[in-house]
């Protein structure tokens, strides 16, 4: 999908970009309620489209969806394009066409976030499109703050509740030869790839078990007291506290 060449039914190999004078020429003919010169400007900016999309072709997602997307960021750009600001079409274009595919890769996430959180960020990001167009800069956390009049904590944590997951084995970099993921500017010198899996997947088991298990588990194998000195710290049987241990290991075990 990543290396097609038709997208759309568009062949993206025989995409043509307009020049600066052409695209203006376009740009006030379109405000002037041109609708073959808005036709002729859209095609002439697919290039544009894909250009931003290949940014996300890692994602596994289909081409063809973003690039539809992305079709739509352009087509709003266009409608709020400010011709008396002294901004290049594209470099007010771009932020637009990223917002639209983020959005659709937010709404199409495997993560559930609730609805008041999203609908916050929603309001956050359309404030800050609605700035950037205003003031043609992209605003401040302190500037969506005072716009919006909502805490600015509350505007990070809902910025960040909406992004998309990634995977470890996404690669950040890659040649021809070989290819660096981020797991690899996770790991450390002390730990292998495996032992770090192994460490989530642990942590994972362990997060099911009661709080007595858990408690019987911390004073055993991290404060290395006996079975003896847990039974008088917790308040039941060193019999009790040892069958509590083999049922938590043995469930961890089950789930490992």
């Amino acid at each position: 999908m990543i290396n097609k060449v038709h997208i759309c039914g568009i062949d993206t190999s025989a995409l043509k970009s307009l020049s600066a004078e052409e695209n203006d020429a376009l740009l006030r003919r379109i405000k002037g309620g041109d609708i073959p010169a808005r036709e002729n400007f859209i095609k002439g900016n697919l290039k544009l489209v894909l250009s931003v999309v290949q940014r996300f072709s890692s994602r596994g997602e289909c081409m063809d969806d973003l690039f539809q997307v992305g079709c739509i960021g352009l087509i709003k750009a266009i409608d709020n394009f400010d011709l008396s600001q002294q901004v290049k079409f594209s470099t007010y274009a771009v932020p637009m066409i990223i917002g639209e595919i983020r959005r659709y890769l937010r709404d199409n996430n495997s993560i559930r976030v609730s609805r008041s959180m999203r609908d916050t960020a929603y309001k956050v990001l359309t404030a800050k499109e609605r700035l950037t167009r205003k003031h043609s800069a992209e605003p401040s956390i302190e500037d969506i703050s005072k716009e919006l009049d909502i805490p600015r904590q509350d505007i990070v944590v809902a910025l960040q509740a909406i992004v998309e997951p990634i995977s470890l084995f996404e690669p950040v970099y890659n040649d021809d030869s070989d290819s660096l993921y981020i797991m690899d500017q996770l790991s450390s010198k002390t730990e292998t790839d495996s032992n770090w899996i192994e460490e989530i997947s642990l942590k994972q088991a362990a997060s099911q078990l009661s709080e007595r298990e858990k408690t019987i588990l911390s004073l055993r194998y991290f404060s290395g007291k006996t079975q003896m000195e847990v039974s008088d710290e917790i308040g039941i049987s060193q019999a009790q506290v040892s069958r509590l241990e083999k049922g938590a290991l043995n469930k961890i075990k089950s789930r490992l």
